[in-house]
């Protein structure tokens, strides 16, 4: 048998192939779960679902505006601050969500910020977690061997009419879509009540 093979053998057989979604019982080790997107989460109070998704949320990124769901308003919304990603150096930090996110994060500025809609149903409540990545929009090169001091022509003259005044935050950064895989890693702690963290 051929050396790559064993290896890619092994690898599976370490890493685990399965994917959900699993009945009852326990998830058996190594296998993949795949959360819905917005998941249903049980609870008896519109403040102890808004708290429980705030208090995991907060695990992850610094909320910037929140919006409660509560019996008079049936939709609430938290919105975070953009925070740019953690490195392989960071391994406290959980918001680049696997070893692949957190290379990427070291190689180049990335951030993620998170919109999460919490809706009133019949059974509790529908959590939608989602979060977006953009990449920074560097005019040129860290280690260009350009010289600096000539005129460049490449990019048009941004001119600040009023200082004093909000700035767009999204000015610099390119989008990337959607982080799934932070997505899941949030649902699955809204979901199980504890934290996941993936070698």
């Amino acid at each position: 048998m051929d050396r790559l093979a064993i290896i890619a053998l092994v690898l599976a057989a370490l890493t685990g192939c399965a994917t959900g979604p699993y009945g009852p019982g326990p998830v058996p080790p190594g296998a993949i779960v795949y959360y819905d997107n917005p998941i249903l989460i049980p609870a008896g109070s519109p403040e102890q679902a808004w708290e429980h998704v705030v208090d995991v949320v907060d695990d992850y990124f610094e909320i910037a505006h929140e919006v409660p769901v509560s019996q008079m308003d049936e939709v609430g919304r938290l919105d975070t601050v953009p925070l740019v990603g953690a490195t392989l150096l960071e391994p406290w930090r959980h918001d680049s969500a696997n070893f692949h996110e957190k290379l990427e994060s070291t190689l180049q500025t990335m951030r993620r910020k998170a919109v999460v809609h919490v809706s009133h149903v019949q059974h509790g409540y529908l959590v939608e977690v989602i979060v977006y990545k953009q990449l920074e929009d560097v005019a040129r090169p860290m280690q260009s061997t350009g010289d600096t001091s000539l005129l460049r022509y490449d990019s048009s003259l941004t001119r600040v009419e009023n200082p004093i005044a909000e700035q767009p935050i999204d000015e610099g950064w390119i989008p990337l879509g959607r982080d799934t895989a932070l997505e899941q890693r949030i649902l699955g702690q809204l979901m199980t009540g504890r934290q996941v963290i993936p070698l």
